[in-house]
């Protein structure tokens, strides 16, 4: 459907300046994902950290002239540009969704509960893309935001929805509910996931239950609805709840599942006739997962033998997408096992955001059953490739081959067509591929598994996987302790705490952090290859590092007279003024640092010289994760104020002020200032011991099991014999060592790793390459199954405290020779 501004001033009841003609296509809340800036209406969505009127100007520039706004705008620094005035940018962007919505006579399913809504959601389309032309939330975007923008989706075409919603608190779903107008309701379970917003699960229950308060069938588990039948009896009259379960009263009855060690076979009975179904998955959540979509499935009277079929033939759902080092200089982007529309615009974003200034590359396989004419389908994406400039498509399959072909004939995009992939695997040289991102995207029946490990880089088995979902969770939670305009400055250095500069760096950036900290100039250095356009500051720069500096518009700290006239000599030789520099004052750490009793001469200093502009003045807690040394840090934060005082009233202009390290966001808001600097909290470990903040761990170290090996009492294991065996024992050696950053000091029993999800103790001396688990008291260890060194499940703080040291010097010393795998779920 086609809607001009003026439809939509008329629909959210909004005040129209500027044309009422434009024809909207797009719904933008992000300035960061303008993908077609000319049919695009930017709402400028106000949180409680972000205000999106403040990303106008950047919207503007790309190209975008539509605007949603709530807050008073200068139209003369926009020309020809058109804004509708609301109160309420959210709500005006929800009103627009749900009229949207009420276009549409389909059957819509609404899905929500605690866990297994976006499985569920993705197991319906495998399932049931056949008969129904799908549309469906991308990934999980099943947010008060999120929600809007999936129903937007909807044309004339489709002809069944699935939609997911979550909620965090009280009133949500009720919002989401006129949103989504679901016909056929599914509640997935209720469990203990996100209820910090709920005063018990009776109340989450309810306020989750209101998504289905017009809808004309509910399906949903029988442990969930079990003494709960009043709340049903207050949803609408003609409301039919279906319930499964193994109790004779449930409407779907599960007679029997039999599990072996890779799929189960499930029997149900529905109406007094019995079905089986078999499954790929062994696991409890799959199975229930299942059973649910086994019941919508019946519901929409799907042939009974086509979904035992289908249901043999699920695939896991793939719910993240992977970052890896690749040959040549090249960065890999897995997702290598879907092949949709959605799915596919999601991926190009993220090769956006993760690819800087490197050329980019696609390898893509035919797309099937989306429903749409192929003409439709490829005219679309070669629409989205020329949009998000694709440098070079490599396309895989008859269909694409064809299209795409005749559809980029003409543009700036290099392609390469095969008919298979193995065609593209005999053709395949390493040659072929060098310093450009590579997004690898396809159905999982052309099998792109092969091709990825023909171009990631090969290293050995161990690796260090980051979530940068993490990343960016662990940013806002500190953000939420932020007042509105304390500016981020996002600690990187030493490799981004082991987990990598450049990566971090970019999704820090695409995030909104205002500053990043590097230790060295070569960091800042590797970071501006990379793309990194953001504030840099070199926190130990040297005279051999000013050339570097001033090249790649890199920061310094200064925090002595010599460095201070040494740089002020230099740039005046190369006749430059104004250059942005950092003051670090020395408070109490005793490292580095002007003393406060040179503030006076500094100040005439920087006073004297037309080389610098103070861009901030910092200093460095020393104990601010104690809370018996408070007054030590408090002291400290004096001294910082007096100084700062000082040297603002010598040179006349205001700077920066910053102090507080992770810890000290965490429990001193007084000291948040002008801006904070987090480090190792980013990582989700908060080193204050506050349990403030619902931290996320980002990394898992990972490796995998070589050998297993039975031995005798009385037998030793690895150098210097210091583990003798008492008795009959299993052993697994494993693939990491102190050259990869395991210490040395965790062997001997002292240290233990995840097998199977049990902790197994290190048993002998850490070796170079290798590490010797017992697994005695361990089930089902075969060679190859994966061990967790650390992460979510153990801690990083724990094997750190294993070690008699610090997680920062866990966390810094993994090697580089492990392999880095970013995701982003």
């Amino acid at each position: 459907m086609n809607y001009s501004l003026a439809d939509i001033a008329e629909i959210i009841k909004g005040e129209l300046s500027g044309s009422p003609l434009p024809v909207i296509e797009h719904l933008l809340i992000d300035s960061r994902k303008i993908v077609y800036p000319s049919t695009s209406l930017f709402f400028a969505i106000t949180t409680t950290h972000r205000n999106g009127h403040d990303f106008i100007r950047d919207a503007y520039k790309k190209g975008v002239r539509n605007f949603i706004v709530s807050d008073a705008v200068d139209t003369n620094i926009f020309p020809e540009t058109n804004f509708i005035n609301v109160s309420n940018t959210t709500a005006a962007l929800q009103q627009l969704a749900a009229h949207h919505r009420k276009q549409f006579n389909l059957p819509v399913i609404g899905i929500t509960g605690s866990n297994g809504k976006t499985i569920i959601k993705e197991w319906l389309y495998q399932l049931l893309h056949g008969e129904f032309n799908i549309v469906r939330s991308p990934k999980s975007y099943n947010s008060q935001i999120g929600v809007p923008l999936s129903v937007w989706q909807i044309n004339e075409q489709h002809t069944l929805a699935i939609f997911e919603a979550g909620i965090s608190e009280q009133e949500e779903m009720l919002r989401l509910e006129k949103i989504i107008q679901p016909t056929i309701g599914i509640l997935s379970n209720i469990g203990d996931a996100h209820s910090e917003g709920f005063i018990d699960t009776e109340h989450k229950f309810r306020e989750k239950l209101s998504l289905f308060k017009n809808c004309k069938i509910l399906i949903g588990r029988e442990a969930d609805f079990e003494n709960r039948r009043d709340v049903i009896d207050m949803m609408a009259a003609d409301l039919k709840v279906l319930t499964w379960g193994y109790g004779d009263k449930n409407d779907f009855v599960v007679l029997n599942i039999a599990k072996g060690e890779q799929d189960t076979s499930i029997t149900i009975t529905w109406k007094s006739e019995e079905h089986r179904i078999n499954i790929p998955f062994a696991d409890e959540a799959s199975i229930e997962n299942a059973i649910t979509c086994f019941c919508v499935l019946i519901l929409l009277n799907v042939d009974p033998a086509a979904i035992s079929d289908r249901m043999n033939k699920l695939h896991p759902v793939n719910m993240r997408l992977e970052m890896k080092k690749g040959i040549n200089n090249c960065t890999i982007i897995n997702d290598s096992y879907s092949a949709d529309l959605s799915s596919l615009n999601i991926a190009l974003n993220f090769l956006q955001q993760q690819s800087g200034d490197a050329s980019k590359t696609i390898i893509l396989s035919d797309f099937l059953q989306t429903g749409i004419s192929d003409e439709l389908l490829y005219e679309q994406i070669a629409d989205s490739l020329k949009q998000n400039n694709i440098n070079r498509v490599i396309g895989i399959g008859e269909k694409i081959s064809h299209h795409l072909s005749l559809l980029l004939s003409g543009s700036t995009i290099a392609q390469e067509y095969f008919s298979v992939t193995d065609s593209f695997l005999l053709q395949f040289r390493i040659s072929q591929f060098k310093d450009e991102t590579i997004l690898v995207k396809g159905a999982r029946i052309f099998e792109f598994e092969q091709i990825t490990k023909l171009i990631e880089q090969k290293v050995h088995q161990t690796r260090l996987e980051i979530n940068l979902n993490a990343i960016v969770h662990n940013l806002k939670e500190f953000q939420k302790l932020l007042k509105p305009g304390v500016k981020t400055m996002a600690m990187v250095k030493a490799y981004a705490y082991g987990s990598g500069g450049a990566e971090i760096a970019g999704i820090l950036q695409y995030h909104g952090t205002d500053y990043l900290g590097v230790a060295y100039a070569d960091e800042g250095v590797e970071l501006r290859k990379a793309g990194i356009q953001l504030p840099i500051m070199v926190m130990n720069p040297d005279e051999n590092s000013f050339d570097v500096l001033v090249e790649y518009n890199l920061e310094p700290e200064i925090f002595s007279f010599e460095l201070l006239k040494n740089f002020d000599a230099y740039l005046q030789r190369e006749a430059l003024q104004q250059y942005p520099i950092h003051l670090e004052i020395e408070t109490g750490m005793n490292r580095l640092g002007f003393d406060l009793n040179t503030m006076e001469g500094l100040g005439d200093y920087i006073s004297n010289t037309s080389s610098f502009k103070i861009q901030s003045v910092f200093s460095h807690l020393a104990t601010s994760d104690d809370a018996s040394q408070d007054d030590y840090t408090l002291l400290q934060a004096e001294k910082f104020k007096a100084a700062t005082a000082l040297i603002q009233n010598k040179i006349g202009y205001s700077f920066l002020k910053h102090i507080a390290n992770s810890a000290a966001i965490l429990r001193m808001p007084q000291l948040h200032l002008d801006m904070v600097r987090p480090g190792i909290g980013l990582y989700g470990i908060d080193n204050s011991g506050s349990g403030k903040l619902n931290l996320q761990a980002a990394a898992t170290l990972k490796t995998t099991v070589a050998q297993i090996k039975k031995l005798k009492a009385g037998e030793s294991v690895s150098y210097n014999r210091k583990a003798i065996m008492k008795k009959d024992s299993v052993i697994a050696t494993v693939r990491i060592g102190y050259a990869d950053g395991y210490p040395r000091r965790l062997g001997n029993g002292i240290g233990k790793m995840l097998v199977n999800g049990e902790a197994a103790p290190v048993t002998g001396t850490v070796c170079m390459d290798m590490v010797m688990l017992d697994i005695t008291e361990t089930k089902e260890v075969k060679e190859g199954d994966e061990v967790i060194v650390f992460g979510k499940e153990l801690p990083v703080e724990q094997v750190a405290e294993w070690a008699q040291t610090i997680p920062y010097e866990i966390m810094t010393g993994i090697s580089q020779r492990v392999k880095r795998v970013y995701f982003q779920e």
